[in-house]
C-alpha cells in the first residue's frame, strides 16, 4: 500500500539565544509567578536586540530550515512540485513568503500556497500536501512554517526606560520568538505514513486571544501613523489561558476520532505549550484533564523551554529537534496538534513514523 510520509525535517533558529535575565535587562522583570508559568527559559531573534536592526529576514530563515530538511531526506531542491507555507509575519504582505524561497531555492516553476492561521498553520498544511500527494497531483511536497515576531517587540523596548514599560507590554517579549521548521513528504510504498487529520476554528463570537494591529487595511494608513507603534502585538494572556486548553482538548479527541485510532496506540504527542505550567493548571482548574489527556501524560513533545513561542514554526521545529535528538525515532505512532489563540483555531495529524535520523 502507497502512503505519505515524511522522510526529512530541518530546523533553524537565528542567532545566539537570548536567556530570559536578558529580556528581564531591556525590559524590566515579571512576576515570579508569571514567570515560573510561561516555563520559557531562552529563545532566538532576527533582530540585533540592541539595535533592533535586521540581521536576516523571515524568507530566510524559512529557506534555511527547507535546505535542511531536504539534506535529511537525500532530496534535491528540484524535486520538489508542491510547496506549501505558514505564516503570520511575512516578509510583504505580497508577494506571498513561499514565493521568495521558491526563488532561493532555484525552482523556476513549482505549486505554492500560504496559509496564515498562525500555530495551527503547518498541521493544516501538513494534510493538504497529504491529499495532493494521495491524489497523484504532486510527487514532492516541502511543508514550511516560518515567524519573525522580533521586530513587532523592538519598538517597546528600544529607547525606553524598562521601568516605564507597562507589565501587559512586557509580556510578549519574555514569550515570542523566531524560527522556522521545514518537512518533506513523499508517497511510499509499505506501512506508516500520515494516518488522519482534523481542524476546526472554534472562536465564532469570541474575541481574538491575539491581536496584531496595523499596517493592514482595517483603517486608513494615515490614521495608523499617528499610532504610538505602527504595529502593536496585543496578548489576551487570561483569554488564552481559559480557551487555549480547550483547544487542545479538542484537537486531540477530534483528530482521533478523525483517524479512527484510541489513544493508547500513541506514542508521542507533539503540543507545543503541552508541558507549561500554566497550561497544566488551566488544564486542571477547567476539568480538562480528560481520560485522552491523562493517557499522554508522560509523552507530550514540546521545545517551548528552550526555543520560545515560535508561531507557525512551533510544530516542525519542535519535531526535527525531537528527531534529531532520538526522541522520534522509526515504528513511533505521533500526534501532531497545533493551535492558534487569535482566533482559536486548531489542527492535529497523526503519523506513523519511519525516516531514520539523519547521522
Amino acid at each position: 500500500m502507497t502512503a505519505i510520509h515524511i522522510v526529512g525535517t530541518g530546523g533553524y533558529q537565528p542567532g545566539d539565544p537570548i536567556p530570559t535575565s536578558e529580556i528581564a535587562r531591556l525590559a524590566g522583570p515579571l512576576p515570579e509567578d508569571v514567570l515560573q508559568g510561561l516555563s520559557i527559559e531562552r529563545r532566538y531573534w532576527m533582530i540585533d536586540p540592541a539595535t533592533g536592526e535586521h540581521r536576516e529576514n523571515n524568507s530566510d530563515m524559512a529557506y534555511k530550515a527547507a535546505v535542511r530538511a531536504l539534506d535529511s531526506a537525500g532530496i534535491e531542491p528540484g524535486e520538489i512540485d508542491l510547496m506549501i507555507l505558514a505564516t503570520g509575519t511575512p516578509d510583504y504582505p505580497l508577494p506571498p513568503l513561499v514565493n521568495f524561497v521558491q526563488d532561493r531555492l532555484g525552482l523556476e516553476r513549482c505549486a505554492t500556497l500560504e496559509i496564515r492561521s498562525g500555530g495551527a498553520g503547518v498541521v493544516q498544511a501538513l494534510d493538504i500536501a497529504r491529499m495532493y500527494l494521495a491524489a497523484g497531483v504532486h510527487t514532492t511536497a516541502l511543508v514550511i512554517g516560518s515567524e519573525a515576531i522580533s521586530p513587532v517587540l523592538a519598538p517597546i523596548f528600544l529607547g525606553k526606560d524598562p521601568e516605564s514599560i507597562r507589565m501587559r507590554d512586557r509580556m510578549p517579549l519574555y514569550m515570542f520568538g523566531d524560527g522556522a521548521g521545514a518537512m518533506v513528504l513523499r508517497a511510499q510504498d509499505g506501512p506508516g505514513g500520515l494516518r488522519g487529520a482534523a481542524s476546526a476554528c472554534i472562536g465564532g463570537g469570541r474575541k481574538p486571544g491575539i491581536h496584531s494591529v496595523g499596517g493592514g487595511t482595517h483603517a486608513p494608513i494615515h490614521e495608523q501613523l499617528k499610532a504610538k507603534r505602527l504595529v502593536d502585538l496585543k496578548v489576551d494572556v487570561v483569554g488564552a489561558g481559559d480557551f487555549t486548553p480547550v483547544m487542545v482538548t479538542e484537537a486531540i479527541s477530534g483528530t482521533l476520532a478523525r483517524a479512527g485510532l484510541a489513544v493508547d496506540t500513541v506514542d508521542l504527542c507533539l503540543v507545543p505549550e503541552g508541558n507549561v505550567g500554566w497550561m497544566l493548571d488551566s488544564l486542571r482548574e477547567a476539568g480538562l484533564d480528560t481520560t485522552e489527556w491523562k493517557a499522554l501524560d508522560g509523552k507530550i513533545i514540546d521545545s517551548l523551554s528552550t526555543m520560545g513561542a515560535v508561531g507557525c514554526a512551533a510544530v516542525p521545529l519542535f519535531l526535527d529537534d525531537a528527531w534529531r535528538s532520538g526522541r522520534v525515532k522509526p515504528g513511533d505512532r505521533i500526534m501532531l496538534v497545533g493551535v492558534e489563540s487569535t482566533k482559536w483555531i486548531y489542527a492535529g495529524a497523526v503519523v506513523d513514523w519511519t525516516a531514520e535520523a539523519p547521522a
